[in-house]
């Protein structure tokens, strides 16, 4: 379980915070927004060192009546950094630092959360699964069916010096490329 800042708003006068003085994360960590009264508006900001390692998903939030909210400090970068989380309600009128430290080695500790439903194993569409014949169009067929007759004639004519063995080699290649064109079609 990742750690977790306290901020209590409203414990004792409206837009009041009570805040530790100061807090050691180990990574990541959530600032508590607990609201003991009437809803409000807190501004979190990160001073520079600390904003150097860490980020704040939002600055600003609102908290309803008598309820919490987590907002998530992300950690980054690694430590050791000390810094300031300033920390505003009634649009500045109560305004309270607390000192953060994050220790060298900081994001090491965080745990990895995994979304359960990465453990099931996910189906692969039909299309992307397997290529086929029917993916090729018939054109870089036959081109290549083409340029196949065109050489296996020129070989034949130069080998066998006859012209009818050279037309018989040249269709028969044309028929068993014909074939192979009518079966990606048709399939």
């Amino acid at each position: 379980m990742p750690d977790s800042l306290p901020v209590h708003l409203n414990r004792t006068d409206i837009h009041s915070l009570e805040v530790p003085n100061e807090f050691d994360a180990t990574g990541s960590f959530d600032v508590r927004l607990v609201n003991h009264g009437e809803a409000l508006h807190v501004h979190l900001h990160l001073d520079d060192s600390l904003s150097s390692v860490a980020s704040l998903d939002a600055t600003n939030h609102h908290v309803r009546t008598e309820t919490d909210r987590l907002v998530r400090v992300t950690v980054d970068g690694d430590g050791p950094v000390r810094g300031k989380l300033k920390v505003v309600t009634g649009y500045g009128a109560e305004t309270r630092y607390i000192d953060i430290y994050i220790p060298e080695g900081g994001t090491e500790n965080e745990p990895v959360i995994v979304d359960d439903e990465l453990s099931k194993p996910q189906p692969k569409p039909a299309a992307e699964s397997e290529s086929s014949l029917e993916d090729l169009s018939a054109g870089p067929i036959l081109a290549a069916g083409g340029f196949t007759v065109l050489v296996a004639g020129l070989i034949t004519l130069v080998l066998t010096e006859s012209v009818l063995l050279t037309v018989v080699a040249v269709l028969a290649v044309a028929i068993v490329i014909g074939l192979l064109s009518i079966a990606v079609r048709s399939s």
